[in-house]
């Protein structure tokens, strides 16, 4: 991801719909067992890492072909870019953030969550552990490199105002996401805002030094990350299959959790791009974090609340990531998403 959110301004809402080839019409397969299978493509957010365990994971031990999927897993180039294919029917599912799909929506494209599996987001504010950022107070002064335009830029005043300081308490670098590693590393920042998922374990491992983190979380500010999705036109047409794909996601999310070592060791090969084995296994133990908030603990991956809608959709209308804050189901299908 390397903070590869959104550029808000960026969304097009004019994605040529019907002109896009659906992508679970490429037919069926048959299974090792013998049994028919349905060719399903999950685009994700971007190349390989730690967080994508669970789909390879699911592919290895059969638990996508035992709910009917033959599911080819693609690398995507973005949260934007996957929720405009997912959309258009480029793909049949898409595994993207839920900000994007909020702003997607607000701009007109047919496109639906269908859960929410990282329901904590993974934000945060990343320095080496030496710079002793203990709490968000410590940030006063220090320089943050920050992409312009994404949803944590958006959320970082947020995060600050929270906790007491202001916006010009915080010197900002601006830069791409693959130059906030380079300028932590090299100390030309302080520290970087990214997920705590994906570019410190890189950070740790190309420095040697340890990271720490000030998780938005911690501190008072959460909000949906990356979640399963699907176009109106899919739902709407194979409801059956989108319940099998969602189930069989749940079901590959649980397994991976219990088996940590196994589905980090599933993704081996799955891009030229995977980050070291060290850094895919830090990557997705920090993502076992994420799968609940308060009123999901205790249930299935990939079970939302209304209430927790509501928090993510009030918080991005007030960063003007959307311009309106519609009720849950103009974004989710709850009916579609995983149960218990």
């Amino acid at each position: 991801m390397k903070l590869r959110i959104l550029a808000v301004t960026a969304l097009v809402p004019a994605v040529a719909l019907a002109a896009a080839a659906c992508g679970g019409d490429s037919g069926e397969t048959t299974g090792a067992s013998g049994k028919k299978l349905k060719k399903v493509t999950l685009t994700l957010n971007w190349y390989p890492y730690g967080e994508h365990a669970p789909f390879y994971y699911g592919k290895k031990k059969g638990i996508y072909e035992k709910h009917g999927i033959d599911l080819e897993i693609k690398a995507g180039q973005g949260s934007q870019k996957t929720v405009q294919a997912t959309g258009a029917g480029q793909t049949d599912f898409g595994w993207a953030d839920t900000p994007a799909l909020l702003a997607a929506v607000d701009k007109g494209m047919p496109i639906k969550s269908i859960g929410v599996f990282l329901q904590t987001t993974p934000a945060s504010v990343q320095a080496f552990s030496s710079k002793n950022l203990k709490a968000p107070a410590d940030l006063k002064g220090k320089k943050i490199a920050i992409t312009a335009g994404d949803a944590l830029s958006r959320t970082f005043p947020v995060f600050l105002k929270k906790n007491g300081l202001s916006e010009g308490d915080v010197p900002l670098q601006n830069t791409d996401p693959a130059g906030k590693i380079a300028a932590v590393i090299s100390g030309k920042a302080d520290g970087l805002v990214g997920f705590a998922n994906d570019q410190g374990p890189t950070v740790a491992n190309k420095s040697g030094k340890p990271v720490s983190y000030l998780r938005y979380s911690d501190f008072g500010v959460n909000f949906f990350s990356n979640g399963l999705l699907a176009g109106e036109r899919k739902l709407k047409s194979d409801a059956g299959l989108v319940k099998d794909m969602v189930a069989a996601t749940s079901e590959a999310w649980s397994a991976a959790e219990a088996d940590p070592q196994g589905a980090v060791a599933s993704m081996a090969g799955a891009s030229e791009q995977l980050p070291p084995t060290p850094v895919v296994a830090e990557q997705f133990k920090t993502t076992l974090t994420l799968l609940h908030t308060q009123a999901t603990q205790g249930k299935a991956p990939g079970v939302n609340t209304e209430d927790d809608w509501k928090q993510t959709i009030t918080l991005f209308q007030q960063t003007g990531v959307i311009g309106k804050a519609e009720a849950p189901s103009k974004y989710w299908s709850p009916q579609l998403a995983a149960q218990g």
